[in-house]
């Protein structure tokens, strides 16, 4: 199993624990993204310090506020280490608007543009801000490899593959109140389709009163193989070539 998306210095506990016990559970290798400055840091040091973790740089929409040339300066150093496989997580969140919206559009645009530079995948945030996600991404994105990161766009599901995008789904999908989502993940081709924690957050719905931990994916796997009528370990291995591609690790 793989781990798409996580959030290994939100988690509450030391990176160690929590990397032994997905490596317990079957994960072998993970993303742990960086949302600003100080997280960009702690995500190259986890991926420095583990073999299983590979690292995202980016700043979230919500972290975005005065993005200036010298947040871009930085995330590109950073970006250029070697554990570095990703930009992002970047986008537009309408719904809490921690920064100003014109703040959070310059944010993305620099970090599409530091995707299309570095020739890394671009992971993208998007709540409450459907349309102009998609806007910005179709203005600015042609040719960068793009991944949904928490797929939330249930009735743009096949507008988002016909632009090649990857669709990654966290536990939320395992959400009873979410079958909308639960819907679109089986219209995702085998070869498009990631799966993540977004730990600490989303925790699947079979461990729903625990804090979520990479671990935790395998109940999300589990849930989108029944969904979709496919074995376990089928969808386990197109998930793990899937993320190989798009990343870029081993």
């Amino acid at each position: 199993m793989i781990d798409s998306h996580t959030h290994l210095d939100l988690c509450g506990q030391p990176a160690a624990d929590l990397v032994a016990a997905a490596q317990a559970a079957g994960v072998k290798l993970m993303l742990t993204i960086g949302i600003d400055s100080s997280s960009c840091r702690a995500a190259l040091a986890a991926a420095e310090a583990f073999p299983q973790v590979y690292a995202a740089i980016g700043r979230h929409p919500n972290a975005a506020r005065g993005f200036d040339d010298a947040d871009l300066a930085e995330l590109r150093a950073l970006a250029a280490h070697r554990r570095c496989v990703a930009i992002g997580e970047t986008g537009l969140d309408f719904y809490r608007e921690g920064a100003p919206r014109a703040d959070q559009q310059r944010a993305f645009a620099a970090q599409i543009a530091l995707a299309r530079e570095t020739g890394k995948p671009l992971v993208i945030h998007s709540r409450a801000a459907e349309e102009p996600t998609l806007a910005q991404l179709a203005a600015e994105a042609e040719g960068v490899s793009v991944v949904m990161h928490c797929f939330s766009m249930a009735s743009r599901v096949h507008e988002c593959l016909e632009r090649g995008y990857e669709i990654s789904f966290a536990g939320n999908v395992t959400y009873p109140s979410a079958a909308d989502l639960a819907r679109a993940a089986r219209e995702v081709p085998d070869d498009r389709l990631l799966i993540e924690t977004d730990a600490p957050y989303l925790t699947p719905q079979a461990v729903r009163r625990e804090r979520n931990q990479p671990a935790y994916v395998a109940h999300t796997l589990a849930f989108l193989a029944s969904a979709r009528g496919t074995p376990s370990a089928r969808l386990d291995a197109a998930v793990e070539r899937n993320a190989a591609r798009v990343f870029g690790w081993e």
